[in-house]
């Protein structure tokens, strides 16, 4: 089971870090338009729809990653208090009740804008520039499918936890800078020691 966990998580990291390229080409094409349109006085008229296009396949294939990471924002004033074993038992409640349907619904809608996208060769109506989104649209449901593998090696996760009464470590991507400080600063404290 943990090799299932670690596989799914390996999986939503590649997805994450590749799609994570999509910050820099929409800071360069951000940087572009302003320079083209304020300097040489010549807006384009496909770079607003291409920053609106890197912005929502960050946003969409970025959140397996973040959930692989455990990166989600969390209000647990009351969850962190409880023990481990509570914890993963409401969170398993909370995947099968909130999560999975939700996320079932955006694979089956999605999938349905994306197949009407496809279907019409759709493209912006934005600009004049006419540029196909149709692409962009089967992010939506190949998003919701990695959220739903990625739930389901939460709710692997949670398992463990409820059977062990401790969390299986993450496969670790990035970190903050203030926990690598944090942690630093324990390794100097421990050595004067």
């Amino acid at each position: 089971m943990i090799k299932t966990i670690h596989a799914i998580e390996e999986l939503s990291i590649w997805v994450g870090r590749t799609f994570g390229w999509c910050i820099l080409i929409l800071t360069l094409s951000v940087a572009y338009e302003v320079f083209v349109r304020y300097v040489l006085n010549a807006p384009t008229v496909w770079a607003f729809d291409m920053m609106v296009q890197m912005y929502g396949a960050l946003f969409l294939m970025a959140g397996p990653y973040a959930l692989a990471q455990d990166t989600h924002v969390r209000a647990d004033v009351v969850y962190r208090l409880l023990s481990i074993r509570w914890q993963a038992r409401i969170d398993l409640i909370l995947y099968f009740c909130f999560f999975f349907p939700g996320m079932l619904a955006l694979a089956w809608y999605g999938a349905e804008i994306a197949a009407d996208s496809w279907r019409y060769k759709e493209v912006s109506w934005n600009s004049p520039a006419r540029i196909q989104i149709y692409f962009f649209k089967t992010l939506i449901p190949l998003a919701a499918g990695l959220f739903i593998i990625q739930g389901i090696a939460e709710c692997m996760r949670c398992y463990l936890a409820i059977k062990s009464g401790s969390w299986l470590p993450r496969l670790k991507d990035a970190q903050e800078t203030e926990d690598i400080l944090l942690q630093q600063q324990a390794a100097a404290a421990k050595a004067q020691a």
